[in-house]
C-alpha cells in the first residue's frame, strides 16, 4: 500500500479549506472589494494622478460637480472644517447590484498639503463634533494622512460631508512653512460603472459583441437579467450577451443590430467630479504686526483729538485774561 505523507495532506488541506474561504467571501461580500474608496486605496499610491485627475474618475465615468469650502488663511496647530458638497437630485434612485432600486451613496477623497491632516478626536470642538454625526474618517495610506478618505455613506444625510482638519506647526514641523497651498478634492455619488478587474457592473450600458439579427431574448427568472441570442450575420454563428439584472433592454427580437450597438439604456444616475481650493498658513507675526500697526493709529488720532483739545482750552483762556486785562 501506497504511504500518505501527512504533512503534504495538511497542506493540501489547509490550502483547499482558505481557497474556500475567499470564495465564500467573494460570494458574500462582493461590494467590499468595489466600495468606494477600497479601490483606489489597493490599487493607487497616491490618488491624484500626475495630469491632475483624481483616479476614481476611472470607476466612475459620469462627470458631476462637486464643491469644497475651506477657510481662506488658517494659524498653525489650528482645528478647522473643509466642507465638501456632493449636489444630486434626492429623489432619484440608483440600480443597486441586485438590479433594484435604492438611494445613491457617496465618498469623498480629501487631498491636503503635506503636515495638514484629520484633527484628533481630543481637539474637536464639541460643536464641530456634533455637525460630523456618526461619519468615519480614515488616511488613505498610514504614511499619507494628508490624504482623507471617507465612505460609501448614505446621500441623502451626507450630501455635504464637514472635514475635521488640523493644520500644522512650522516651529515643530520643520518641513511646514507659511505659504498658500492647494486642497484637491474628489466626490462620488452614487455606484461606479467598472469593478476594480475592469468588467462591468449593472450600472452601465450593455453593447452588442456581434453584428446580425436578435433570434431571442430570454429572461432569467432567478437571478434577473436577460441572455440575448444574436444570429451573427457573416457566418450565421450564434453568439449570447448576456445582460446582468438592472439595465433596460432598449432592442427586441428580431431586431438587425451592429457591434458595439446599445442593448440597454444607461441606468447610470450618478457621477464623480473633483475641484481644488487654496488656504494660506498664516504666521501669527503677520497678524499682530497689522493689528499693531491699526492699534497705534488708532492711539495716535485719539491723542491727537485730545491734543488738540487741550490747545483749544489754552487759547480760549488766553482769550479770556486779554479780554478781562482790556476791560481794567
Amino acid at each position: 500500500m501506497q504511504k500518505i505523507n501527512t504533512n503534504d495532506w495538511m497542506k493540501k488541506w489547509v490550502i483547499r479549506s482558505f481557497s474556500i474561504l475567499i470564495i465564500l467571501n467573494r460570494i458574500t461580500c462582493p461590494s467590499v472589494s468595489n466600495a468606494y474608496p477600497i479601490f483606489a486605496q489597493q490599487n493607487y499610491e497616491n490618488p491624484r494622478e500626475a495630469t491632475g485627475r483624481i483616479v476614481c474618475a476611472n470607476r466612475h465615468l459620469a462627470k458631476k460637480p462637486v464643491d469644497i469650502e475651506v477657510p481662506q488663511s488658517v494659524l498653525p496647530d489650528t482645528v478647522f472644517e473643509a466642507v465638501v458638497k456632493i449636489p444630486y437630485d434626492m429623489q432619484i434612485k440608483q440600480v443597486l447590484a441586485n438590479g433594484k432600486k435604492g438611494g445613491l451613496n457617496v465618498g469623498a477623497v480629501l487631498i491636503l498639503p503635506e503636515g495638514f491632516e484629520l484633527a484628533p478626536p481630543d481637539r474637536i470642538p464639541a460643536e464641530l463634533r456634533e455637525k460630523l454625526g456618526n461619519l468615519s474618517f480614515q488616511n488613505y495610506r498610514p504614511d499619507r494622512k494628508n490624504i482623507i478618505v471617507i465612505g460609501p455613506v448614505p446621500g441623502k444625510q451626507y450630501s455635504e460631508i464637514i472635514f475635521p482638519v488640523i493644520s500644522p506647526d512650522p516651529a515643530t514641523n520643520k518641513e511646514a512653512h507659511y505659504l498658500k497651498y492647494p486642497i484637491y478634492v474628489g466626490g462620488n455619488r452614487g455606484r461606479g460603472q467598472i469593478y476594480p478587474d475592469g468588467s462591468k457592473s449593472n450600472n452601465t450600458v450593455y453593447n452588442a459583441s456581434a453584428t446580425g439579427k436578435v433570434l431571442r431574448i430570454a429572461r432569467k427568472e432567478k437571478k434577473g437579467g436577460y441572455e440575448i441570442t444574436v444570429e451573427e450575420a457573416s457566418d450565421g454563428r450564434q453568439v449570447i450577451d448576456i445582460v446582468p439584472p438592472g439595465p433596460e433592454l432598449i432592442i427586441p427580437e428580431g431586431e438587425f443590430i451592429k457591434v458595439d450597438q446599445p442593448l440597454t439604456n444607461n441606468p447610470n444616475v450618478g457621477g464623480f467630479g473633483q475641484g481644488d481650493a487654496e488656504i494660506v498658513l498664516q504666521d501669527p507675526l503677520r497678524v499682530q504686526g497689522p493689528l499693531l500697526f491699526f492699534a497705534s493709529v488708532i492711539l495716535a488720532q485719539i491723542l491727537l483729538v485730545l491734543k488738540k483739545k487741550q490747545f483749544e482750552k489754552v487759547q480760549l483762556a488766553e482769550m479770556n485774561f486779554q479780554v478781562h486785562t482790556l476791560c481794567n
